[in-house]
């Protein structure tokens, strides 16, 4: 059943083409009907009062929430994740798995594939095993192992299409060659958990690679005399850059730094986001390995960093009020490139007529009011 048309107007709406002051949109059929500013037309309307209206977020790193992790081939576990994260605003989402070994990934790979069959999931990505052990973080190392030809082929195979990206670290043996496989089979290839100097990683992005996954994070940092992964991702303008705006991963002058650099072209905000999300402190899993949080920081027993808490919501809110960044340009990062990057920008990822009214609402200091998927409230405006 088609959700009912309905008419948001009085808000401040923000499209490709700038914020519409006292804007509105019409929903009908799931889908945005119209869009435009002054007078609102004749029909069912809820008053929005001035707040923010921003496409649904879109993330394409995400490991769980609420209580679930993506890597359980429980279905409630994932759809527990899901939720969470939608009741934040983010309507669409890749589910991202950790290291493990080829069977066990095979078996995750095969239950998840599901919900992206029935649209709970716009694909997979893999964050391992192909991985350097020296910038490893939350990944046991002893599971990390080269991008073969088999192997890559046998969870691209698991998935029958689901696989949407896998993040691989350049200076491994047969890297090169799997991202050309990769990219033939439609697969982004990103760069990431990476030790590789630059003239490592400059051949991965001729090859075809075209995302940074968590700059900055796990891998060689930038240095003036060898800049390392940081110093091409950053500066390619085939690349498109992952960042936690969550201000732990990132001191927000390197968010801006980072954020100016690549532009709204080339920037996606990202979660990282483990089971803990909204599920509080406490003991967890990240794969196989026992993460501690403490003030919402998941960490492992050595102190390093497992992932995150975020919601895009609070991410989208960093960017602008710590990082000084624009709302459009937060439009930008949380929504429009990412739908850009999954090829989903002509169905989602912006406010324009004839795509998924997939909406958040946002009062004045960004703070989350209201969700829509497809033109139904996840929930409603207070």
């Amino acid at each position: 059943m088609n959700a009912p048309e309905l008419i948001l107007a009085g808000g401040q709406v923000v499209t490709a083409d700038g914020v519409l002051d006292r804007g509105w949109i019409r929903v009908s059929g799931g889908q945005i009907a119209a869009v435009g500013s002054g007078p609102a037309p004749d029909g069912p309307a809820v008053d929005l009062a001035g707040r923010w209206l921003v496409p649904g977020f879109v993330d394409i790193h995400c490991h769980g929430g609420g209580g679930g992790s993506f890597t359980g081939i429980e279905l409630d576990q994932s759809h527990a994740a899901i939720n969470t994260h939608r009741a934040h605003g983010t309507t669409t989402m890749l589910a991202s798995l950790v290291s493990a070994p080829l069977s066990d990934l095979a078996k995750q790979i095969s239950a998840l594939s599901e919900l992206v069959v029935d649209g709970a999931l716009a694909g997979i990505h893999l964050e391992g095993p192909f991985l350097s052990a020296a910038r490893c973080g939350a990944h046991d190392p002893a599971i990390l192992r080269p991008p073969e030809a088999a192997a890559v082929q046998q969870l691209l195979d698991a998935g029958r299409g689901a696989v949407r990206m896998i993040t691989l670290a350049p200076e491994l043996p047969e890297s090169l060659s799997a991202v050309r496989r990769l990219v033939d089979q439609g697969v982004i290839a990103a760069v990431g958990h990476t030790d590789a100097v630059l003239d490592q990683v400059v051949p991965a992005v001729e090859a075809g690679a075209t995302v940074a996954t968590h700059l900055f994070n796990a891998m060689r940092p930038l240095h003036h005399r060898e800049p390392g992964p940081i110093g091409v991702l950053l500066e390619d303008e085939r690349v498109t850059v992952e960042l936690i705006c969550d201000l732990v991963h990132l001191h927000p002058a390197v968010v801006k730094l980072a954020a100016s650099h690549a532009g709204t072209g080339r920037t996606v905000l990202v979660t990282d986001a483990i089971s803990a999300t909204e599920a509080g402190d406490g003991t967890y899993e990240l794969g196989k390995l026992p993460v501690t949080v403490t003030d919402g920081e998941p960490r492992l027993a050595d102190g390093s960093l497992a992932g995150s808490t975020l919601t895009m919501d609070v991410a989208f809110r960093n960017l602008v009020r710590s990082c000084g960044l624009t709302v459009p340009a937060a439009v930008a990062a949380s929504s429009t490139k990412p739908a850009q990057l999954l090829g989903l920008g002509d169905r989602i990822g912006e406010i324009r007529p004839g795509l998924a009214a997939d909406l958040v609402v946002l009062d004045a200091d960004l703070g989350l009011d209201a969700v829509m998927k497809d033109g139904t409230w996840v929930t409603e405006p207070k």
